[in-house]
């Protein structure tokens, strides 16, 4: 591919513990312990491989809170206010981060959580005492809407509404906040005039459609027909940018029920690649555990992580744009 067209990944989302156990076996532990200087490492090598963008999964987990708040207990991590440690670390950075308005409910039932009054109304609290509270930051860029759910074929209404409605009370409180959503179901989607319609009306700003290689749900070899696709449908609309998430990792042994671990660049090269004429930024799940900078105090994840981040980074140098004298 000409490397004008390959576009290097811009974000990565973050997370003080990975919500599912067996997958976060090589950096939950480390996660936990990980002090406020660790973070400001960790956030600066991401923003060292050029990456803008960090979307954290979750501002609670299993009825715990990762900012200040009485909605839940707070979560043990080795700082007080992980989600306060966060931000003033993405401020030393230059990071802009989507700070996630979930999970008040259990993150395995999101269908369940779109329709629940409680959870949503936790969930626009929530949103509120955050911006009460960490707006001064600048890295505080917007909001992640966490509760996925599948695309089959078309948006679901509940799924609509509940994106809308906290979309409503993002821009309240705040009119310069972006909405980023990650929906899944990627290769189910039919990009017809119905879908069209649904992302006319759908208040989103990004939209980054997970690939689903990683999960094994889409081959590599298929994957830029999927985003050809969505970018057709994308253009008609003419509102939410079209982004995408690509998967860097791979298991361990059994899909969701095993430890992620990274994916052999080979793979993850033609990810980039499948994706970058359609979209206009990408994102990936995740750099955190999955990428650590040799001889970093902050390391978290799979040992083979060092070895990916010094390959993505090599891979990075090769591909900057060449310079046009014509």
């Amino acid at each position: 591919m000409n490397r004008k067209n390959t576009k290097p990944i811009a974000g990565t989302w973050v997370e003080f513990r990975h919500h599912n156990t067996a997958e976060g076996k090589y950096w939950n532990p480390a996660l936990e312990r990980f002090t406020a200087a660790q973070w400001s490492e960790k956030l600066a090598e991401i923003a060292g491989l050029g990456m803008e963008f960090i979307v954290l999964m979750a501002a609670a987990l299993y009825e715990r809170a990762y900012f200040k708040t009485n909605l839940f207990p707070p979560a043990e991590t080795a700082v007080s206010d992980p989600l306060e440690t966060l931000l003033t670390a993405a401020d030393e950075t230059g990071l802009k981060v989507f700070v996630s308005n979930g999970f008040f409910g259990d993150w395995r039932r999101a269908g369940r959580n779109i329709r629940d009054r409680e959870v949503i109304s936790k969930s626009l609290r929530a949103m509120s005492e955050i911006e009460a509270l960490y707006s001064r930051h600048p890295s505080f860029f917007g909001w992640y809407l966490p509760d996925e759910t599948c695309i089959i074929r078309h948006f679901g209404k509940p799924f609509l509404r509940y994106v809308n409605e906290c979309a409503a009370e993002a821009r309240r409180l705040n009119k310069s906040r972006k909405i980023l959503i990650a929906p899944f179901g990627t290769n189910l989607v039919k990009a017809d005039a119905k879908f069209v319609r649904q992302l006319e009306g759908l208040d989103a700003d990004f939209i980054a459609y997970q690939d689903e290689v990683g999960v094994r749900k889409t081959k590599v070899e298929n994957s830029a027909r999927h985003y050809e696709k969505l970018k057709t449908a994308h253009d008609k609309a003419g509102r939410a940018a079209l982004w995408a998430d690509i998967e860097l990792f791979d298991f361990e042994g059994l899909v969701y029920r095993s430890a992620l671990v990274p994916a052999d660049f080979g793979r993850i090269q033609k990810q980039i690649e499948a994706v970058s004429p359609y979209v206009d930024k990408i994102l990936c799940y995740q750099a955190l555990g999955l990428m650590n900078k040799p001889g970093t105090s902050a390391f978290a994840g799979h040992p083979s992580s060092e070895a990916l981040y010094n390959t993505y980074g090599q891979w990075l140098k090769n591909n900057e744009p060449a310079e046009d004298f014509s």
